[in-house]
């Protein structure tokens, strides 16, 4: 007969089982386990087999594992992973994609009843229609204000009711309702909440992110450098652009106002000296614009022309050959 595993000796072997994935993996996705079953989780370790490993564990034999770790190998980094050990947490260690394995995670979600006491973490609105129960079960609609008729000797109820507000307790009247109506409206999983890659930690929004959205948030931050640089008149590259057309403006409008000149201002000072050339150039501009559109039309015109398909008679055939 085997020998009876001690408590110590598990423990031993969770401790060794942690620093060994934490030397081999570098990247860690933190997840909350609330109202998740052990069949829920075994289905998600069979999804996530090959590149991640989950382990489950309390949180204070997990952080002393790490701390003493991180001492003996002299990897700080992992340190970061001891404050975001709160709660009903487990560590999803993974070689993968962690959008894509994060993505996984997300389909293993069950569908709860909602129980009494518990916290709805959604609004948990009664839909309109028949119920399918007998007109004696009309006490349990009265008591939650649910407007209802019957119709062909069922309950109907009339209008959408929310019934729990998100955040709220479920009470023993809205459970038993819920119950009657075979409706189960919670969903329960495993939630990540933090991201950890190589000593970063971070939100898993940040995975969402696409390369339109970090061009977005790039451009940005170049226009709040340009507007701060422009503002105290210090040069950068975002900026220099700016500054160069600001400073032609200046040294244009003294030009302008004095006898001082030079080659970029000669042209303005032509134009302001006879404001009838402003209206030549408009009509020339016009002009050439006016003359594309109608090349342009011609050219469509030509294209929808078809050759005329050739006749009997060109074929040395004739009517009546």
């Amino acid at each position: 007969m085997a020998p009876k595993v001690t408590k110590a000796d598990k423990k031993i072997a969770y401790d060794q089982k942690l620093c060994q994935l934490l030397d081999e993996y570098t990247q860690v996705l933190v997840a909350m386990a609330d109202n998740v079953g052990s069949k829920q989780l075994q289905n998600i370790r069979k999804g996530l087999r090959g590149d991640s490993v989950v382990l489950m564990g309390k949180n204070t034999m997990m952080k002393r594992s790490i701390r003493i770790h991180a001492e003996n190998t002299g990897n700080t980094a992992i340190l970061n992973l001891i404050p975001l050990l709160v709660g009903n947490v487990g560590l999803i260690f993974t070689k993968g994609d962690l959008k894509e394995v994060s993505e996984e995670v997300a389909k293993y979600k069950v569908g709860a009843p909602a129980r009494v006491g518990l916290v709805a973490p959604i609004d948990v609105v009664v839909p309109p229609g028949n119920t399918g129960l007998d007109p004696s079960q009309t006490s349990f609609f009265q008591v939650l204000n649910i407007p209802t008729k019957i119709n062909k000797g069922t309950v109907e109820i009339i209008t959408p009711v929310e019934l729990i507000k998100k955040g709220d307790k479920v009470g023993s009247s809205e459970a038993a309702l819920l119950s009657k109506l075979g409706i189960r409206p919670f969903s329960y999983g495993l939630v990540v909440i933090s991201v950890y890659d190589n000593g970063s930690v971070f939100s898993p929004e940040v995975l969402d992110l696409t390369e339109d959205d970090l061009v977005e948030k790039f451009a940005m931050g170049v226009s709040m450098v340009t507007s701060l640089s422009l503002a105290i008149s210090y040069p950068t590259l975002a900026a220099a652009p700016h500054m160069f057309i600001n400073a032609y403006k200046n040294v244009l409008a003294v030009a302008i106002s004095t006898d001082y000149s030079f080659p970029q201002a000669d042209k303005v000072k032509e134009y302001l000296a006879d404001p009838s050339k402003f209206a030549v150039a408009a009509s020339e501009v016009a002009a050439a614009a006016g003359g594309a559109a109608p090349a342009s039309a011609a050219k469509e015109e030509e294209k929808k022309e078809e050759p005329e398909e050739e006749s009997d008679e060109d074929m040395g055939l004739g009517l009546f050959d």
